[in-house]
């Protein structure tokens, strides 16, 4: 498996770069997620457009949608590159398969695949060594593979059915929430399987 630099990210003058860096924080707050192509990502909105949110549910923006493996938090700025280097772990790609619309505690809405593959919980054990192995927090709780649909939306009811929804997955990705008006989900590494 191969890390490589998310698309479009053609080099800036080193001024610029300067600039954007002391503009963020000294902390990145990463998580590591699987990652849609465009046609899945258009699937998953399909399937959360296909809910009736009620009034004042905060649906998930399209560009957001993915699939959490692991939240690491925050880490050091100098810290990034190490741990995004060590995740890069051996996997194969597989295929999600979903169609079971969930709703959670705290107002959650989830989507659930309708199996968890081996290679899914290989790919998610695998991550968890490594997370470990840089001293960076492992959750406890048992894994629950989902994509977040909405938040704040308590007594929603799911939609019965949604439309066929099969991702091909080919890799992780290492992603960073970068807060404030600007901020949003920044991809840091993509790993091919």
């Amino acid at each position: 498996m191969r890390g490589n630099a998310p698309p479009g990210g053609a080099r800036t003058n080193e001024s610029t770069s300067l600039a954007a860096a002391a503009a963020l924080p000294r902390t990145a707050r990463l998580f590591l997620a699987l990652w849609p192509g465009p046609a899945a990502r258009a699937a998953l909105a399909a399937w959360r457009d296909a809910w009736a949110w009620p009034p004042g549910a905060r649906p998930v923006p399209t560009e957001r949608l993915h699939l959490t493996l692991h939240f690491i938090g925050p880490v050091p700025r100098e810290r990034v590159a190490p741990v995004a280097d060590a995740l890069d772990v051996p996997a194969t790609s597989f295929e999600l398969a979903f169609g079971r619309a969930e709703r959670w505690r705290h107002g959650l809405a989830v989507l659930r695949p309708l199996g968890s593959p081996p290679q899914l919980e290989a790919l998610h054990a695998a991550l968890a060594e490594r997370l470990r192995a840089c001293d960076l927090p492992v959750e406890t709780r048992p894994f629950r593979a989902h994509v977040t649909m909405a938040r704040e939306a308590p007594g929603v009811v799911p939609p019965v059915a949604g439309p066929a929804l099969r991702w091909r997955v080919r890799g992780h990705a290492l992603v960073e929430s970068r807060p404030g008006r600007d901020g949003g989900y920044v991809v840091l590494r993509r790993y091919t399987a």
